[in-house]
């Protein structure tokens, strides 16, 4: 009688050659953004975006080791936006102010320019009319 175990006549017949075939489509396990994210956080905190984009990072993460790949591609994507959301605010907002600005000073000293020379005006005719 033979004992030794596993018996090879009930082991599974596994195939060592890689299956070629078009349906079988290998994906690559997705991004978490998790440096994005902690690099938004810190630097760029715009609303805190960042904020939330480091917990769908986290949470990314966390699913991708788990093993639930579908769950992890949701909250990869969900951190890609809000990484993408606080980036675009944090590098436009300043941008924006900063035109604004500008802007700003430009026509306060186009006006400040007109008033000067209003008033010179208005108080150099007044004196050849008392004289």
């Amino acid at each position: 009688m033979d004992t030794s175990y596993p018996r090879e006549d009930y082991l599974p017949m596994t195939s060592h050659k890689r299956d070629s075939s078009p349906t079988t489509v290998t994906s690559a396990p997705p991004r978490d953004h998790l440096i994005w994210s902690i690099f938004n956080t810190i630097y760029m905190n715009f609303c805190c975006l960042g904020f939330v984009a480091l917990a769908f990072s986290v949470k990314a993460r966390d699913r991708k080791v788990a093993g639930d790949v579908e769950a992890a591609r949701r909250f990869s994507y969900k951190a890609r936006c809000y990484n993408a959301l606080a980036t675009a605010g944090s590098v436009l907002l300043p941008i924006l102010l900063t035109a604004l600005v500008v802007t700003g000073v430009l026509h306060l000293s186009k006006l400040a320019q007109d008033s000067v020379g209003f008033f010179s005006n208005q108080f150099s005719t007044s004196d050849d009319e008392d004289k």
